[in-house]
């Protein structure tokens, strides 16, 4: 057998199940809270340039951090549990 893979061993792997997933590159429930605090900011309180500064602000972070790692918020929230090594 010169293949790598024994026959009838084989599925087919979609896409879906192995991409994370993303609205407008930034991950799905970031893009959300992102947008809702925006939106409550902007409609809420009348304050619409600063609404509209803070979801442009939030989502380029979140892009920025799902090209580095796609999982980011998991690997943040993880991280925010773990007591520091090295107390002072």
């Amino acid at each position: 057998m010169s293949e790598s893979t024994a026959t009838g061993f084989e599925v087919p792997l979609h896409r879906s199940l192995t991409e994370p997933i993303l609205m407008g590159g930034a991950p799905r429930t970031v893009a959300i809270a992102n947008g809702t605090l925006a939106a409550a900011v902007g409609l809420g309180l009348q304050l619409w340039i600063p609404g509209i500064a803070l979801w442009l602000i939030g989502h380029s972070l979140a892009v920025w951090g799902a090209k580095v790692d796609p999982q980011f918020m998991s690997v943040f929230a993880r991280h925010l549990k773990h007591k520091p090594l090295l107390d002072v």
